[in-house]
């Protein structure tokens, strides 16, 4: 059951991911069409012509040295790491249990399954 699961979860994900590469196509041409021929004497474009474009100004514009986007955001995530890390230094052994099985009861099933492996390893070690 949980290969059905993750199989209809990504062919979900394809079938929109396609959807909006398609909706985005659709805008796209529609903006050009609307646009450019009254404002510059621009001809119309077909759909292949739009996609064509939106690569062009990918490739010219998208890019961006150094990471651009996902740089900042590995950043974000670290800095967000390290105050939980922080937070949870502070905390009971008590009080950190406490939080962790709030946090497996709320989220899921699967938060915070790394650590058990862990602990469990650490209490079958003879002292």
């Amino acid at each position: 059951m949980d290969r059905k699961f993750w199989l209809l979860r990504s062919l979900r994900f394809f079938l929109f991911a396609a959807l909006f590469v398609v909706a985005i196509g659709f805008v796209t041409q529609a903006l050009w069409n609307w646009l450019m021929p009254d404002l510059f004497h621009l001809p119309a474009i077909s759909l292949p012509q739009t996609y064509g474009l939106l690569v062009l100004s990918r490739i010219l514009f998208g890019f961006k040295p150094g990471g651009g986007r996902s740089a900042a955001w590995a950043r974000k995530r670290k800095e967000w790491q390290q105050r939980m890390a922080g937070r949870m230094e502070h905390l009971t052994p008590e009080a950190r249990e406490k939080f962790r099985q709030q946090m497996r009861s709320r989220c899921s099933a699967a938060w915070g399954r790394h650590a058990e492996p862990i602990a469990e390893a650490q209490a079958q070690q003879p002292a």
